[in-house]
């Protein structure tokens, strides 16, 4: 039985995914992916690579999310289904690269700066 191993990440967050021949369970951290991820959104993101690829319930997909948040997880699952569908069968790579599902989102976070509030937000000016 061939299985797929690969990494996602997002923000300061990681998934290590695992793609098994199945029935197209998807469990993140132990449990079921609908009760990890509550937010429909985040679910729809995390089946795309599935559903572009038409391998949805063909599948089964083990997670493991650490660091960051929901989204960021769910953005890291996402690359990490992608990725390892591309190990899996290459021939899925044209498709998934199309949809721009195979790169990684480069955002983070931007540093506060000393003499600031925040990244970009000043403290209140006062000419007297």
């Amino acid at each position: 039985m061939k299985e797929a191993l690969a990494t996602g990440r997002r923000k300061t967050s990681v998934a290590q995914v695992r793609l098994l021949p199945g029935t197209g369970k998807i469990i993140v951290n132990g449990r079921p992916f609908e009760d990890y991820f509550p937010i429909e959104t985040h679910r729809q993101e995390i089946i795309k690579p599935l559903q572009v690829t038409n391998t949805l319930g063909k599948f089964d997909v083990v997670v493991r999310a650490s660091g960051g948040g929901i989204s960021g997880q769910a953005g890291a699952t996402k690359l990490g289904i992608a990725r390892a569908l591309v190990e899996f069968e290459e021939s899925f790579k044209p498709t998934l690269k199309e949809f721009g599902l195979l790169t990684r989102d480069p955002r983070m976070v931007e540093r506060k700066k000393y003499g600031q509030k925040k990244a970009r937000k000043r403290f209140q000016f006062s000419k007297r």
